[in-house]
């Protein structure tokens, strides 16, 4: 949880930043994205590098993870 990670869309090759929460901290004004939504839920267990295909209504979405900006397991903090 409160990971940031940075991917692009391999469509449209736009680049989005947002934090992974818990759903009562989601907001998307914020560009915080709930664990149970369909992208935070695609995006788990993947690494740097990796693409995220996933269906939606419209089709598939492709993202390819660019970078893991904050995880607060790496950074020593277990208790957010």
């Amino acid at each position: 949880m409160n990971s940031q990670v940075r991917f692009r869309d391999l469509d449209t090759k736009e680049s989005y930043t947002y934090s992974i929460v818990y759903p009562s901290f989601a907001d998307s004004a914020k560009n915080r994205i709930s664990i149970l939504a369909p992208i935070g839920m695609a995006l788990l267990g993947y690494r740097v590098g990796d693409i995220v295909e996933w269906k939606v209504p419209a089709g598939t979405r492709r993202l390819k993870i660019e970078e893991v900006l904050y995880q607060p397991e790496a950074a020593g903090e277990y208790d957010l």
